[in-house]
């Protein structure tokens, strides 16, 4: 703790000298870095005693404000959408989304899709045990158990109400379930289209249909508060493209749904510096710009250092290939055509294990069957890297070793050492035997080069069970909610592939719901 704490105050001095030349979004991470990342009361007090009056309370004077909405949404990802269709259902009149993208979607329609719930007839049908709770107790294993319990307990619950949710809301799902990269137990489902996109595109017509604006280009610069670490969340204030200036009034709630802060190589290498080098596999936007204005006003914030990746394109390659999705599909192996690793490993353990790997590079292995599992989810991304080279295949082992210059013999081996697993159900690397189902054997064969991408921020503001934003020393902040990538306190060190769903729609939910009914 004391580490980052001393590398947050270099990184603030380092950005002091920066300012002239830094630009808009440096700028407002430089705030962030400024006060306390790690969102601690006493360091809030020693930030405030060497920056000084960093920020100056819109509230204390008089606000002319431009527009007055019941709930105002900031982020028009899969938790902003929810969270807004959801006040809108409960009971407010008024609610607008903000987002500064010229586009809806955020990290969500980037998505895989998969979406992790304990449903009863899901379940049954696979032939497999599973509840909310084993759900939850997985969860929060897999997070070395630094979630919040009571979250965690919430969210598993809620989970199948908020599959119903969007089923209700035009969502349609493919009729099986399985085990996601990093889900560690067959309970993921997708939806039938384009990934993330389906949701994205189902909730984007319930808002049309219910009247609820999207105001794209609209950056959120502030949120404004009575005052500045104490009082009532009033509204925001907001720059749209060309500059100009609004003042958005609350007369509910903010509901804040921005994302995390994937996309920010500064911030992200702060608590570990290999990150700062990998890149991401988020949008552009995803900064960290709100969760800047949110410790502004005194918002708690824990698990910032915890940081997840999943495998993406390497340097130099315009299209990345995606062939892991589905855990019972696939292998890796390095540059040498050896396994390395099992593949149904926590996504923290499959990230370093890539990452020590001779130029932190691994192939992905499938055959013509695991191929055709990915296209629903994967389909468009895998025929561009077809046709721009970087995704290869061959009608035998032999000659996709050759393609992709690995030691023949070498990948023949993994191969059919994973095919014997398959068998005897027994994995030298210790692979479980609910993702030994399917061998590899049926051409042709296809390889992918991957390396590790920045993919999601676990740590955010403190949230409770109301969706509630909490104040650093534990109290709720009136008039403010939160959900999705911008909170903190349910994956722990380590995020459950498919749980992000869950998550953000949830939790989105939830926050919607209280939102609405928030006294004004």
């Amino acid at each position: 703790m004391r580490r980052i704490h001393r590398l947050l105050l270099n990184e603030a001095k380092q950005a002091n000298r920066l300012q002239p030349q830094i630009s808009y979004t440096e700028k407002k991470m430089t705030k962030l870095s400024r006060r306390v990342f790690l969102g601690s009361a006493p360091a809030a007090a020693a930030a405030a005693g060497v920056f000084g009056t960093f920020f100056s309370s819109a509230a204390e004077a008089a606000i002319k404000w431009d527009e007055t909405y019941n709930v105002i949404v900031i982020g028009a990802g899969g938790a902003g959408l929810s969270a807004a269709v959801s006040a809108k259902e409960a009971g407010a009149k008024k609610v607008v989304v903000l987002e500064k993208m010229m586009f809806a979607g955020g990290n969500t329609i980037r998505a895989g899709g998969g979406f992790n719930a304990a449903i009863k007839d899901d379940y049954e049908k696979a032939g497999i045990n599973d509840s909310p709770k084993l759900h939850a107790e997985q969860t929060l294993a897999a997070g070395d158990g630094r979630g919040d319990p009571v979250l965690v307990h919430q969210l598993t619950e809620k989970a199948p109400e908020s599959v119903q949710w969007l089923k209700d809301h035009g969502v349609k799902f493919q009729d099986h379930i399985y085990q996601i990269y990093g889900g560690l137990y067959k309970r993921a489902r997708n939806p039938i289209g384009p990934r993330g996109g389906a949701y994205i595109k189902a909730l984007l017509e319930v808002c049309k249909k219910e009247d609820i604006p999207i105001l794209y280009n609209t950056r959120v610069v502030e949120i404004i508060r009575e005052h500045q670490l104490s009082g009532r969340v009033l509204g925001v204030k907001v720059e749209q493209k060309g500059g100009k200036t609004l003042y958005l009034r609350a007369a509910n709630a903010v509901v804040a749904a921005a994302g995390g802060f994937a996309a920010n190589d500064r911030l992200t290498a702060i608590s570990d510096p290999r990150m700062g080098q990998l890149g991401t596999t988020n949008h552009p936007g995803a900064t960290g710009d709100v969760l800047t204005d949110l410790i502004d006003i005194g918002a708690g914030t824990r698990g910032l250092d915890y940081i997840q990746c999943i495998p993406g394109g390497v340097p130099g390659e315009k299209h990345a290939p995606n062939l892991f999705t589905h855990v019972d599909r696939f292998l890796f192996v390095n540059l040498d055509g050896k396994r390395f690793i099992k593949e149904d490993a926590r996504r923290d353990v499959l990230r370093d294990a890539m990452l020590d790997q001779p130029k932190a590079i691994a192939w992905t292995i499938v055959d013509a069957d695991g191929f055709e599992q990915q296209k629903n989810s994967k389909g468009p991304e895998n025929e561009a890297a077809l046709k721009a080279g970087t995704l290869y295949y061959a009608d035998s082992i032999e000659d996709l070793a050759k393609k992709i210059g690995v030691p023949a013999n070498n990948l023949k081996e993994a191969v059919n050492t994973y095919n014997k697993a398959v068998d005897t159900k027994k994995d030298p690397l210790g692979r479980a035997e609910g993702v030994l189902v399917n061998k590899i054997i049926k051409a042709p064969f296809y390889a992918g080069r991957v390396t590790m991408k920045r993919h999601h921020t676990m740590g955010g503001v403190i949230i409770n069970k109301d969706a509630q934003v909490i104040d650093r020393r534990g109290n709720v902040i009136p008039g403010l909610y939160a959900a999705g990538e911008v909170t903190g306190g349910i994956h722990g060190t380590n995020r459950v592939g498919g749980n992000a769903m869950a998550d953000i729609f949830t939790y989105g939910r939830i926050a919607g719901v209280n939102a609405a009914k928030n006294p004004a």
